[in-house]
């Protein structure tokens, strides 16, 4: 049976969520379900969480014990109690997760529609690998390509933090269809030795200029708190954040708030807005071969 793609809606609201995160899964995944309820009791109808939420970012150190963290997607411990509270709530929960694929590891999310189907899989294109962010050590570069998903509200397009920071991930989604972009994220301070700056302005300006380049609402979940893995302590420093179509913040936490937050997403008063702006009138796909170079040179066989 073939789904039906859903009507993009004209407006939709949008939470996301900020929260600490400490070593026990029950723990995380009962706070995360807690704070899920608390968006839609104020309305929400798309509700992202940060990235990894399950657990402590273990990716600070590299120990072959955090291998077992993954699951695979099915008969997952707890994607399906989310399924269950995306029907129950009739949210839409795009939902960060380790995956063990055979003998592959991905860090991965689901998009759980608002009757509780999984309607895909996405694995994270982009892997980092530096200090306090030894991602590589644990996942497969992602196979999925990136993912647009027809939802009860709305076309959702999802990257995965590192994948913030590339304008490509952004415009392919909305090349495919995307009618706002979500970027769930764990993301805090640099080790000592680390020379790159350790602000969140950085980051969000990056996300922001997607916004702005795409005339697209862009949304992103962080933690909070200090963690203390394998002897090494890494601050996250929040700011979740909404950005609308010209890249205005229109909601923001501080580097401490924990909780939902949330904003209506105007998708009829975007789309015009993209048409009239012509960024997507105006590519020269043709020009950009480059693009699908490393060294940025174009070869022809």
């Amino acid at each position: 049976m073939t789904r039906p793609t859903n009507k993009t809606p004209d407006t939709v609201k949008l939470a996301v969520i900020q929260m600490h995160v400490t070593d026990q899964l029950e723990d995380n995944v009962a706070r995360a379900e807690a704070h899920v309820r608390d968006a839609a009791a104020q309305g929400a109808q798309v509700i992202l969480l940060p990235e990894l939420f399950e657990n402590l970012y273990f990716c600070q150190v590299e120990r072959e014990d955090y291998f077992a963290l993954a699951h695979p997607q099915q008969d997952h411990p707890f994607i399906g109690r989310f399924q269950n509270l995306a029907r129950e709530l009739g949210v839409v929960l795009p939902l960060s997760y380790f995956e063990r694929a055979g003998q592959a590891h991905y860090n991965s999310l689901v998009c759980i529609d608002a009757d509780g189907e999984v309607l895909g899989n996405y694995r994270k294109t982009h892997i980092p690998d530096g200090p306090g962010y030894e991602e590589k050590y644990y996942f497969n570069p992602g196979d999925t390509g990136f993912k647009v998903w027809a939802t009860r509200y709305g076309r959702v397009g999802a990257g995965i933090c590192w994948d913030q920071w590339y304008p490509e991930t952004a415009r392919v989604m909305m090349l495919q269809g995307a009618d706002f972009l979500l970027y769930p994220t764990a993301i805090g301070s640099e080790p000592a030795e680390v020379e790159s700056p350790n602000s969140h302005h950085m980051w969000q300006r990056a996300m922001v200029g997607h916004a702005v380049s795409n005339s697209s609402y862009v949304g992103a979940a962080n933690r909070i708190g200090t963690e203390v893995v394998g002897g090494l302590s890494q601050t996250y420093y929040g700011h979740s954040f909404i950005s609308d179509y010209t890249g205005e913040l229109v909601a923001e936490f501080g580097d401490t708030d924990e909780g939902a937050l949330t904003h209506d997403l105007n998708l009829a008063e975007a789309r015009k807005f993209r048409a009239g702006m012509g960024f997507f009138r105006d590519r020269r796909p043709e020009l950009y071969g480059p693009l699908l170079t490393v060294d940025g040179v174009t070869r022809r066989d």
